[in-house]
């Protein structure tokens, strides 16, 4: 409510002394002012059209669209309001006399469509700010009810000062008056940047900086009276992100500092358009050091090394996998780096054993699927067949051991005492799991099937053996990779906005710095009296 109610209070006053001033003129000039109201009658129902319309529109759109609406709708009011102080600064002692002058070539004309033209733009341009601005208050407001009794108590309170004005009844310093609320309004507008940025990452938009950096859950407890003017007045979540943080400071500073600086310090016209390039070239320095220093915060890519671990199941042996892509071996020839190999080029597993042999699987893409918490490129192979190291005859104590320490089931020692016979099959699959061409997760599911004769056995026996010949990577090792990839995208995503957005924002401000100081010394050039 506080808020809306400065917002109609300002700009009803701003809009109620250019509507004084003219009606003011146009009395002394024994003019009627019907032509004068005509306008600004229009203007102001067109304003409160143009309110109703974007609270509608954005009511109107799906989940997030309406927060892309509203994050266009706060970004426009924090332009507005900006404008607005800036304008007022620097026009506020001229605004009379402008008017003024406005009114009498309207008058020279003879042109009462002139002058309910003029009183019409005049009364439209502060009625378009308001709606905008309220429509971005009302989107960010706990109650609509509180904020909407806002607008109308301060709309009614700046045309009662208004008038008051008008008839000379009371004096107003309005220097001080529009510098206490542009105060206000200034940190209004840096909790709107606040909510802007909120609403933009709820569309899709802005999607760095979004870490935690501070609970304000103990200062403003929902549903407090704190809350309701941290929040609603102010605009700032309990819970603000670090580009909300560095948004609402990059904007609440430099305008502070424009309002409150003591106008016997401001530099004088002629050093103006230096100070300006100095500013400039400091924040062209700041933007460059943030784009060169920046990267060196982030961590080295996780997953890096050239092999993954891998455990026997039946032996506890260690192992070690490595992915080998078709065209890494014409990259290195041709001294390009590895990302430059496609991720699409055929891969091939390289198993290497605890001896140093080395078994290779051609693999095959299945697409992605969610696996250890990622988002994964799944693959597959076909395991060998067959392996030369098993042996082609078992004892009674051998098949107990690959059985798990006990006789398979038809089989018993006394009656079959062995030995037995082994013909083995091999069946199963291989399956990995890959995020940016690195492994974090592989299983080898191969198990084999015992066909047994003789050793006292009437007729063959067929014994599965599970897990005879499998192996996986240590579920330690895939959360450690998980953790450190998702670490190290964390870092890449955030340093986005320290190397790239920061530094833009930086450079921006620089240009729009010279580019005022080049301007300043035009006018310095023009306006300096001739030798």
């Amino acid at each position: 409510m506080l808020a809306t109610l400065v917002i109609g209070l300002r700009e009803g006053l701003e809009a109620a002394l250019i509507v004084g001033m003219i009606a003011a003129f146009l009395r002394r000039n024994g003019i009627s002012l019907k032509p004068m109201w005509l306008g600004v009658g229009a203007a102001a129902l067109l304003s409160a059209l143009v309110g109703v319309i974007l609270e509608v529109v954005s009511a109107a759109l799906p989940q997030q669209q309406q927060e892309a609406m509203e994050t266009i709708i706060g970004a426009v009011a924090v332009v507005i309001v900006t404008f607005m102080i800036l304008w007022m600064s620097k026009n506020s002692r001229s605004m009379k006399s402008t008017l003024e002058a406005h009114a009498g070539s309207a008058l020279k004309g003879g042109s009462v469509v002139a002058l309910a033209g003029m009183a019409f733009l005049a009364v439209l341009r502060e009625g378009i700010e308001t709606a905008v601005f309220m429509v971005a208050a009302f989107q960010s407001s706990l109650s609509p009810l509180a904020a909407g009794t806002g607008a109308v108590l301060g709309l009614g309170i700046a045309s009662g000062i208004g008038f008051l004005l008008f008839r000379g009844a009371i004096k107003l310093n309005l220097a001080k008056f529009f510098k206490a609320t542009g105060v206000f309004l200034v940190f209004v507008a840096a909790g709107l940047v606040m909510k802007s940025l909120r609403t933009a990452h709820e569309a899709g938009w802005v999607n760095v900086g979004q870490d935690l950096t501070v609970s304000l859950g103990w200062l403003a407890p929902n549903g407090s009276a704190r809350a309701a003017i941290l929040t609603g007045v102010f605009g700032i979540p309990s819970d603000p992100r670090l580009v909300e943080i560095l948004g609402w400071a990059l904007y609440l500073i430099p305008m502070l500092a424009f309002i409150l600086w003591p106008s016997t310090r401001r530099p004088s016209s002629a050093a103006l358009p230096r100070v300006q390039f100095i500013a400039a070239g400091a924040l062209g320095a700041a933007a460059l050091a943030l784009v060169i220093a920046a990267p060196l915060a982030v961590p080295s890519a996780p997953l890096a090394e050239s092999s993954t671990p891998a455990t026997s199941s039946s032996s506890q042996a260690q192992l070690s996998l490595r992915l080998v892509s078709s065209d890494a071996s014409a990259a290195a020839a041709a001294g390009l780096q590895a990302a430059s190999v496609s991720t699409n080029s055929a891969k091939t597993l390289i198993v290497t054993g605890a001896d140093g042999s080395e078994s290779s699987y051609p693999l095959t893409s299945h697409g992605t699927e969610s696996h250890a918490g990622r988002t994964a490129s799944v693959f597959t192979a076909e395991a060998a067949s067959t392996s030369a190291t098993e042996p082609s005859s078992l004892t009674v104590k051998a098949l107990a051991e690959i059985n798990g320490g006990r006789m398979p089931v038809g089989i018993s020692a006394s009656n079959n005492p062995g030995p037995f016979a082994a013909a083995w099959t091999h069946k199963g699959s291989i399956t990995l799991w890959l995020v940016q061409d690195s492994i974090i997760d592989a299983v080898n599911t191969q198990g084999a099937t015992l066909t047994l004769s003789g050793g006292g056995l009437s007729n063959p026996r067929t014994v599965t053996v599970s897990g005879q010949d499998g192996w996986a990577v240590p579920e330690e090792h895939v959360t450690a990779a998980v953790s450190e990839l998702n670490n190290f995208e964390s870092a890449s995503s955030e340093n986005v906005l320290w190397s790239r957005y920061l530094p833009a924002v930086f450079a921006l401000a620089a240009l729009a710095l010279v580019a005022a100081g080049r301007r300043n010394r035009r006018q310095l050039l023009v306006t300096a009296p001739s030798p």
